[in-house]
């Protein structure tokens, strides 16, 4: 950029003024895009100071700048590879589509980049790491994975079998002393003790008939007469 245009840009600054809709700012549903007033009592239109001033042919800027980018290039749009083709890289500069995919822009940035012409809005992506795809078994693999799955719970099953071979292994001789040794540690039964025969329970009420009888003699002796006549 020469030191011309970049006179020409510091004019066009300085001159230029920012037009703004009447009422904007007043209500939420008004943009800032410029609308001329035209209503019969509105101040603007009758060029009140205060109401801000309208677009007139001596704010406009240098013919040789304008249009201009601040950083000195002329914006070309563009949304594919063919529209690279045939741009000056010394006065034009690249500004990619919003409606470029990620995959497709990152494809045109390089290109744009490596022809020597300026990306306005280049942006930076972070290529994640893919992961490696697990390949998946064959048949035989499949078949190997599942005999050795199956061989330690055999092992298993056979250990206690060994085991009890060991403890039937013993000859007969030894099993006979081993139950006299028993049969001697043994302590002797002691004698069971004879229970008393007990008696029947019309020879208990034939002995308990006397005592009454003895009991109401007693009373009769004393007072000398008979209670039970």
């Amino acid at each position: 950029m020469t030191t011309e245009v970049k006179r020409l840009i510091r004019v066009r600054e300085d001159k230029g003024a920012r037009f703004k809709r009447d009422g904007y700012g007043k209500k939420r549903q008004l943009s800032d895009s410029w609308r001329k007033p035209r209503g019969q009592h509105n101040k603007q239109r009758e060029q009140k100071k205060a109401k801000g001033a309208l677009p007139k042919p001596g704010f406009g800027s240098p013919v040789a700048v304008r249009g201009m980018h601040p950083s000195g290039f002329f914006e070309v749009l563009v949304t594919s590879l063919k529209d690279l083709e045939g741009l000056d890289p010394k006065t034009q500069a690249v500004r990619l589509g919003a409606t470029v995919g990620t995959r497709k822009r990152m494809i045109i940035q390089e290109q744009a980049i490596a022809a020597g012409l300026k990306v306005l809005n280049a942006r930076v992506v972070r290529k994640t790491k893919a992961k490696p795809a697990k390949a998946k078994p064959t048949k035989k693999e499949e078949g190997i994975e599942k005999s050795e799955k199956k061989a330690p719970a055999k092992a298993k099953a056979a250990a206690p079998a060994k085991k009890a071979v060991k403890k039937t292994a013993k000859p007969k001789v030894e099993k006979k002393a081993e139950k006299a040794e028993r049969a001697e540690e043994k302590p002797e039964k002691k004698a069971p003790v004879k229970k008393t025969a007990t008696k029947p329970k019309a020879e208990k009420k034939a002995e308990a008939k006397p005592r009454t009888a003895a009991k109401t003699k007693a009373k009769t002796t004393k007072t000398g007469v008979k209670k039970n006549e």
